[in-house]
């Protein structure tokens, strides 16, 4: 070849007669002559070619597909080959007739063939026989003459001895193959085996297979071989350089020991720097006794230690960590109750009971000497939004003391609490010393939020590994699994939170001081809207007070139509909604920079939209209708209960409305209850047996459940059948008994709230609740007229003032 850089294959050698086998299309892998190469078979087509095949002689005309250019230009040499296209894919016109030597199938439905290669051939023309297409080709025989070339055997063994070098360097290659190398006979047998066996590209194989000529062949044959020789032989030089740098770590670590005993015969400071600081550390730091015997020992323990050990890693980083725990540092607590009052009054509307506790454990701390200064624990329960978590940092503010939390919400291992071993890789202590470092006191205000959604599961139970962190009892000596020695928890002022008191574990619920936070009433919204929400949302909006001004009548809007929560969360967002929606208007010219903008009930609608809530309002329909109150997360809403009575029944008593169990065995109470009166109000017996009554609570698709329905239900029916209707603007709740006493329920200053909201002006409570109206607020109390009762036939006084027993 004039240029052995550039290959042309134009010619296919002597010509033979055409020929016709089944074309089988595939790419990989390359099939060279007296090859055995497995296939896979996929797709209906290929089955099909296959079967034919199969039916036949069992013979296949391969010609592989062409490699993309990209792929053509990293060969080591340009080639031009000719081609054919079949299917929209360049095809060589050079391939090879192969023959099916075994058929595997596998249990997952693929087909696997076996195939050995018979010879070259060149590609004619293409033909289809019941869809199934035939290939017309001529094979390329071998030139003897060229196989007996004098430079062609020389070509030879110098190919063989780059391939016996190489297969030396790679164990992967079995002797078979190096004695069938050396027995293939001829050159071109010998150039196809090896190109074979070897893992060259794909474009390489398939330019090993196009190229008819011997000498050609074996001279590409040599550029790979060679190649693929340096790269072992780079790999191999790579390989000693990281054994001689393996070697060389290990003297340098000799010579350093030895220059370290010199050092030290010479009196020269020749010690570990981290040592050193170390050191300085534990002497600017104040450490309980115990603490300072174990860094003791654990240093004496680092020193002995080589530095490239695993081991001087962690004993240097649990050092580290005993030395990072705040042990003897305090923050001074503020104790002035009434400065204390001022900053929690100034953060948080309402919330009188936390308030008033915290106060009441600044009072003791003033009484107690500072050496007993035990914190209390406790557990902060309401709905979201009412600012559970807020609160905690204002505690913290309030008394002077750093804040940290901590989220339990998915916690399900016990070592998130205790900390792992330190036999464990990567281990270290639990979240209360992280975030007791994180505060850098010893009696910080500590936050564990939504203590109710901890989970558990074979990794152990992180509820159980809490009661000694939340026991008074125990939590002085609180025992880290990383730190091994007690950790004086009793000066930390742990506050949980939580949603709802079912999902905690009774006895970690038992060791703390539950506070309930109730959602708050519509005047509480207004009050927190008018000193925090407003502002807050007016700075974030980048506006300010003179521009924008809120009416309360827009702020009760929203409270009223827009929103429907127990907390401000969402009173925040629609808040910060409407301003932007105002800052939009002032950008876009809308409205004048300078004219400052009220912000009323009209305006509210004009840029939120239609209401999304509607108020409930008490209704007068008429006999057998009552109005009772319910007791919701949200807050508290006015439950309307219906009463007719069917003629042609047979006395039986059907409830519809998503009621709970409980609330059905309360209407049955009643039922019995009326029936076992009816004499006081002339009701025939036989009333009862010849109609059916059904009980309906509207909101059908609201659950509802509980016992304090109970004497609304009994008055619906009362009104039913004396066909009286009750006062008008008249409400009632308490839970009945068959004997008819009224009993206390649970939830009155949510449901009063309710009641005045819908218009209600007299209410009917149970004598036992009477207490419970202390904390209704007073705005709230002079609106109302409130009626206790201890039994039904006082609340039908009331209910029907001209009704006698």
């Amino acid at each position: 070849m004039a240029d052995s850089s550039v290959i042309s294959v134009n010619g296919i050698g002597v010509s033979q007669p055409e020929a016709t086998a089944v074309f089988f299309p595939m790419r990989d892998p390359v099939v060279f002559p007296f090859g055995l190469t497995p296939l896979l078979v996929d797709g209906e087509d290929k089955l099909a070619i296959l079967r034919r095949a199969m039916a036949s002689d069992r013979l296949l005309a391969i010609f592989p597909e062409m490699p993309d250019d990209e792929e053509l230009g990293t060969l080591p040499v340009k080639v031009s080959l000719k081609i054919f296209t079949y299917a929209e894919k360049r095809r060589s016109m050079v391939g090879v007739l192969a023959r099916v030597v075994k058929e595997l199938k596998f249990p997952d439905g693929s087909v696997r063939i076996v195939v050995r290669g018979v010879k070259r051939i060149s590609f004619s023309k293409l033909e289809l026989a019941d869809s199934v297409p035939i290939a017309r080709f001529r094979g390329i025989p071998e030139n003897r003459e060229e196989n007996e070339n004098e430079e062609v055997i020389a070509r030879q063994k110098s190919v063989l001895m780059l391939f016996q070098e190489l297969a030396g360097m790679m164990p992967g290659l079995p002797d078979e193959l190096q004695v069938a190398v050396l027995n293939a006979g001829s050159p071109a047998r010998m150039a196809d085996m090896i190109a074979d066996s070897m893992s060259f590209s794909y474009p390489e194989k398939l330019l090993l297979l196009v190229l008819s000529e011997v000498r050609a062949r074996q001279e590409f044959l040599a550029i790979l071989l060679n190649r693929e020789l340096e790269v072992m032989k780079l790999s191999m030089k790579i390989q000693s350089e990281v054994s001689q740098a393996m070697s060389q770590q290990q003297r340098e670590f000799y010579l350093r020991e030895q220059l370290r005993t010199i050092q030290e015969e010479l009196g020269e400071d020749s010690r570990n720097p981290d040592i050193i600081e170390l050191e300085k550390r534990i002497g600017e730091t104040e450490l309980p006794d115990k603490v300072s015997e174990v860094v003791a020992k654990e240093m004496a323990r680092l020193e002995v230690i080589p530095q490239a050990a695993p081991e001087y890693h962690i004993s240097y980083t649990y050092i580290t960590w005993l030395l990072d725990v705040p042990w003897l540092k305090f923050t001074e607590d503020r104790l002035d109750c009434l400065e204390a009052a001022k900053v929690l009054d100034a953060d948080h509307y309402g919330l009188e009971d936390v308030k008033e506790r915290i106060l009441e454990f600044l009072a003791v701390l003033q009484l107690r000497k500072n050496d007993d200064r035990k914190a209390p624990i406790l557990c902060l329960v309401g709905p979201p939004g009412v600012g559970k978590t807020s609160l905690g940092q204002s505690i913290a503010r309030a008394m002077n003391r750093n804040f940290v939390r901590v989220s339990l919400g998915g916690v399900r291992d016990e070592a998130e609490i205790r900390g792992h071993r330190r036999t464990y890789v990567g281990a270290m202590p639990g979240r209360i010393v992280q975030n007791l470092k994180k505060a850098g006191t010893a009696n910080p205000v500590f936050m564990l939020d939504e203590i109710d959604k901890l989970a558990n599961d074979f990794r152990g139970d992180p509820a159980s590994a809490l009661l000694e962190v939340l026991d008074p009892a125990q939590n002085y000596a609180f025992n880290d699994h990383y730190l091994e020695v007690d950790c004086d928890l009793s000066k930390v002022f742990f506050i949980a939170t939580a949603n709802l008191l079912d999902t905690i574990p009774g006895p970690l619920r038992d060791r703390m001081e539950i506070i309930r936070l109730p959602g708050y009433t519509s005047f509480e919204k207004r009050e927190i809207a008018r000193r925090y929400l407003v502002p807050r949302q007016l700075k974030a909006s980048g506006l300010t007070a003179k521009q924008v001004r809120f009416h309360l009548s827009g702020v009760d809007e929203l409270i009223d139509y827009y929103t429907r929560e127990a907390g401000v969360r969402d009173l925040e967002r629609t808040v910060g909604q409407v301003l932007r929606k105002i800052a939009r208007r002032i950008v876009e010219g809308k409205i004048e920079a300078g004219a400052p903008v009220s912000v009323t009930p009209k305006l509210v609608q004009e840029l939120l939209g239609p209401r999304k809530f509607l108020l409930d309002e008490a209704e007068n329909a008429g006999p057998g209708y009552a109005t009772g109150m319910a007791w919701t997360s949200c807050g508290g809403v006015i439950l309307p209960i219906e009463v007719i009575a069917i003629p042609g029944g047979k006395g039986a008593l059907k409830l519809t409305g998503s009621l709970g169990k409980v609330m059905q065995e309360s209407a049955e109470t009643a039922f019995s209850l009326i029936r076992a009166h009816a004499a006081e109000w002339k009701i025939e017996p036989a009333y009862f047996n010849e109609h059916d009554f059904h009980i309906h609570v509207p909101d059908g698709a609201t659950p509802k459940d509980g016992p304090s329905a109970g004497i609304t239900l009994t008055l619906a029916l009362i009104s039913l059948l004396t066909g009286r209707s009750l006062i008008p603007r008249l409400s009632m709740t308490g839970e009945i008994t068959l004997r008819g006493r009224v009993t206390a329920v649970g939830g009155i200053r949510e449901k009063v709230i309710a009641a005045l909201r819908a218009g209600i002006r007299q209410v009917i409570l149970p004598e036992e609740n009477r207490k419970d109206t202390l904390e209704i607020p007073e705005e709230v109390r002079k609106k109302l007229e409130f009626h206790f009762v201890s039994e039904f036939h006082e609340a039908l006084k009331i209910a029907f003032p001209k009704h006698k027993k």
